[in-house]
C-alpha cells in the first residue's frame, strides 16, 4: 500500500512473478549472469510527455500491444503520463504483465500508474535505473528527452564494459533518433566509439521488426572496450 502523506512511502510488490531474483525495498539483493539466455522482459525508456507528433504516441501504443501479444513482460518507469502511460496502458489492455519502477518522490507527486500489477518503489533515480536493468533481458528506447537518452546510453555503456550482454533497440519513430545516430557515427569516425560497440544498437522504424530482432538476438562472443 502506498502512503503518499508521509515522507517515506511504504509499499509491497503486487502479484510479482517468481523469477529466482530477490528484491526488497528497491534494493537488489542478487544479480544475474551477464550472459543472455532468452529475452523475456524488455525495459522500455520513453518520454513523460507525448511530444508534438501523434506518431510518437501511436508507436508507444503499438509497442505495448506487441510486447503483450508476443509474451514479453514490460519493465518501465512506472508513470501514468506521456508516452509512459500510453505504453503501459496498451500492454495491460492486451493482457501483458507490466512492472513499474518508480522513485518515492514521483509517487508523492502522483504521477505513478496505480493500476499496475507489479509496482516497485525505490529511493532514488540511481536505484530505479539499476533495478530496471537488473529485471530486464533487453532494452528499447522510444522517443524521449534527457532522461530517456541518459538511461539508454548508460546501460549501453555497461554492455561496452562487459557488465552484461543484453540487446539494445532504438525505435526511430519519424526519424526522431537520426541526430543521435549521426552523433554515434561521428564518435566512431573521431575514434571515441569502436565500430563493434556502435553495432550493439539495433535501429528500426517498425515495431514488429525490432521485436523480431530482439527475439533472435545472439550476444557477441567478445566486445572489448580497450586494446
Amino acid at each position: 500500500m502506498l502512503n503518499k502523506g508521509s515522507a517515506v512511502v511504504h509499499f509491497r510488490v503486487r502479484k510479482a512473478k517468481p523469477d529466482g531474483r530477490d528484491y526488497k525495498s528497491g534494493v537488489i539483493l542478487s544479480r544475474t549472469s551477464a550472459t543472455l539466455e532468452k529475452v523475456k522482459r524488455i525495459a522500455v525508456y520513453c518520454g513523460s510527455n507525448k511530444g508534438t507528433r501523434a506518431d510518437y504516441a501511436d508507436a508507444a501504443e503499438k509497442l505495448g500491444r506487441h510486447l503483450a501479444e508476443r509474451g514479453f513482460e514490460l519493465v518501465y518507469g512506472g508513470g501514468c503520463v506521456g508516452l509512459m502511460g500510453v505504453l503501459a496502458e496498451a500492454a495491460l489492455k492486451n493482457g501483458g504483465h507490466v512492472i513499474g519502477v518508480i522513485p518515492q518522490s514521483m509517487v508523492i507527486k502522483e504521477v505513478v500508474h496505480e493500476k499496475l500489477p507489479d509496482l516497485r518503489v525505490v529511493k532514488n533515480m540511481h536505484e530505479r535505473k539499476a533495478l530496471m536493468a537488473e529485471l530486464s533481458d533487453g532494452f528499447i528506447a522510444l522517443p524521449g528527452g534527457f532522461g530517456t537518452c541518459e538511461e539508454f546510453c548508460e546501460v549501453l555503456a555497461w554492455s561496452q564494459l562487459g557488465y552484461h550482454k543484453k540487446p539494445f533497440g532504438l525505435l526511430d519513430v519519424a526519424g526522431y533518433y537520426r541526430p543521435l545516430l549521426q552523433f554515434f557515427d561521428h564518435a566512431v569516425t573521431e575514434g571515441f566509439i569502436r565500430p563493434k560497440h556502435r553495432e550493439l544498437v539495433m535501429v528500426e522504424e517498425n515495431v514488429e521488426k525490432l521485436l523480431h530482432r530482439m527475439e533472435i538476438f545472439q550476444p557477441p562472443k567478445e566486445v572489448k572496450w580497450v586494446k
